[in-house]
């Protein structure tokens, strides 16, 4: 199987941190390259389960809907994050679906190569846990914040989660999220996003500039 992934890029994967070097060589050696293009699919809510994938460039979003089509995204993952480890556990079809916002090139190990690796790797178990920790406390905040907050916080909060801070001291998402994006994530209409982005704008508390969103200062939690 060709190889897709090298050691140094295993390194940066919080999944494999900590590993030895006979220990990711292992995992490098049952890896495989695959690419997408934007808007594509990659796994659907139900699938049977059968592969990690390891994010090696491009990003993705993870998608719930309901039975009327309505959807809410529920996270965005980019490079040197990883998704699927949830249904190779428990064996269970997938619980979500994962479309590409870009053109992506993943990684992957199908189920039976990652258990195999699993069952003789406790650090990879350990790391394993540590990340299903992680998306478990995420989910608690993203429900409380459904239930406590009003849509100008959640709006509020997600652009805090993806800012990242700057040297003059403003926080920019470097992300092109578009109001789109961001009304699935907080379980609101497009229509009602693009009100709370122009209060905001003409409140001096962000500027957006070919698709780049500058916070300028602290972001008020309601109206």
């Amino acid at each position: 199987m060709p190889t897709g992934v090298n050691e140094s890029q295993l390194q940066n994967i919080p999944l494999f941190s900590g590993l030895s070097s006979p220990e990711l060589d292992e995992i490098v050696a049952i890896t495989a390259k695959r690419s997408f293009p934007k808007n594509n699919v990659i796994i659907n809510e139900g699938d049977e389960t059968d592969s990690l994938y390891l994010i090696i460039s491009g990003k993705v979003k993870v998608v719930l809907s309901d039975e009327d089509g309505k959807e809410i995204t529920i996270s965005i993952l980019e490079p040197n994050d990883y998704f699927g480890e949830l249904a190779l556990i428990d064996d269970e079809p997938r619980s979500a679906r994962v479309v590409t916002m870009e053109k992506c090139q993943f990684c992957v190990i199908n189920q039976s190569d990652f258990n195999h690796v699993l069952d003789n790797n406790p650090g990879l178990v350990r790391n394993l846990l540590k990340g299903l920790s992680k998306r478990l406390r995420e989910a608690n905040k993203n429900i409380e914040s459904l239930a406590l907050m009003d849509v100008y916080g959640r709006v509020a909060r997600t652009l805090l989660q993806f800012a990242k801070p700057e040297e003059d001291g403003t926080k920019v998402i470097h992300e092109k999220l578009t109001q789109k994006d961001i009304a699935s994530m907080v379980g609101a209409s497009r229509e009602m996003v693009s009100r709370i982005f122009k209060d905001l704008t003409t409140g001096g508390y962000i500027t957006v500039e070919s698709g780049i969103i500058t916070i300028n200062e602290k972001l008020p939690s309601h109206y």
